[in-house]
């Protein structure tokens, strides 16, 4: 049995013997321990004071980034603005330097007609009205320019189902249709009381009477779709076609050709010599010009000579040109008033009527 004092010195053992135990270990193993102070500057752990610097410089960096940007872009749309007014003025100078010609062209041909009487100017047309006395005769002359072809029409009295058979005055065309300016346009044929456009007819681009092939001396003369006057003897349909009419009629003869002065038949040149005319021309930028003379009856003795309008035209510059119906039928209508003075005393009744609109 153990005794108090040898539980006392066991106790004692057993609390000492790791100690004992590490110090034995430590004997055997002699371990190098070294000690050393670490006198290297200390560097803190980025914190939240550095990250906002941080991001305030690179916020500075992305203002100056997007302030040149701005500035280039500014400096790109003043350059365009520039540019844009450069090229707008050479446009501007190009077109004035393209129109110059066409004026001066004008000019030139105003000048032999004198001041004009009275003028309509819109966007679709410009009409001049000229008084005309050479001497022989007086006459009246309209300067037209077709700003649109579809400023031009030709009517007519009858209906294209009955072939056109009816009459009506350039005043009453006038007013049907509300022009501005009428000329009677193309012959007629008296039938069995009724009074039918003479040859080749278009309206709307339909032949009224189907086509016939010029015979004699008749020549048609008409409008194509693009505004230019068309005319001349044609020998079939497909030939007219080609140039695309949009309205026509036909009478007799032609007076000027591509400048050159046609060869006018004997008959027509005294039967009657002098006699209230119509005539339609063209120049070479298509301005169109119109010639009625005045002549108090039909005989001869009164009004003009083809020959005279023809020579007359072609000092004027006209290219292009062909007689149209006569005499009584003779008329020229200029914003709502009969300006000549029709030879039968008052206007006569045709089927077709050139007419122009404001």
């Amino acid at each position: 049995m153990m005794t108090p004092v040898k539980k006392v010195n066991r106790f004692f053992m057993l609390l000492t013997a790791p100690l004992f135990g590490l110090l034995l270990c430590l004997w055997f193993y002699h371990p190098q321990v070294e000690f050393k102070l670490d006198l290297q500057p200390y560097t803190a752990a980025a914190g939240p004071v550095e990250e906002t610097a941080a991001l305030q410089q690179k916020l500075a960096a992305a203002r100056n980034s997007a302030t040149a940007t701005l500035e280039s872009i500014s400096a790109s749309a003043q350059l365009y603005k520039q540019t844009t007014n450069t090229m707008n003025a050479i446009v501007t100078t190009a077109v004035a330097q393209t129109a110059r010609p066409e004026r001066i062209y004008n000019r030139r041909i105003t000048s032999k007609l004198g001041i004009p009487a009275d003028v309509v100017n819109s966007d679709r047309i410009t009409i001049e009205l000229y008084r005309l006395n050479p001497g022989n005769y007086k006459a009246y002359a309209l300067k037209i320019k077709l700003k649109d072809a579809a400023a031009m029409k030709m009517s007519l009295a009858g209906s294209s189902a009955q072939g056109g058979a009816g009459a009506e005055t350039t005043l009453h065309a006038v007013n049907r249709y509300g022009a501005t300016a009428g000329i009677n346009a193309g012959g007629f044929a008296d039938q069995n009381g009724k009074r039918y456009p003479l040859s080749t007819t278009v309206v709307n681009g339909n032949f009224v009477n189907g086509f016939e092939a010029s015979y004699k001396d008749l020549s048609f003369v008409g409008l194509s779709r693009s505004g230019e006057l068309i005319g001349g003897k044609f020998s079939s349909r497909a030939q007219l076609e080609a140039l695309d009419p949009v309205f026509g009629a036909t009478f007799v003869p032609v007076l000027l050709k591509n400048g050159v002065k046609q060869s006018i038949p004997l008959k027509w040149q005294l039967s009657p010599q002098r006699a209230p005319r119509t005539v339609i021309g063209n120049y070479k930028d298509d301005q169109l010009l119109i010639l009625v003379a005045d002549g108090y009856n039909e005989h001869g003795n009164s009004g003009a000579t083809l020959q005279e309008l023809q020579n007359k035209l072609f000092n004027m510059g006209v290219i292009d040109a062909y007689n149209l119906d006569g005499g009584g039928s003779a008329s020229l209508i200029f914003k709502g008033k009969v300006i000549n003075k029709p030879s039968d005393g008052q206007l006569r009744k045709v089927p077709t009527n050139f007419l122009f609109f404001k």
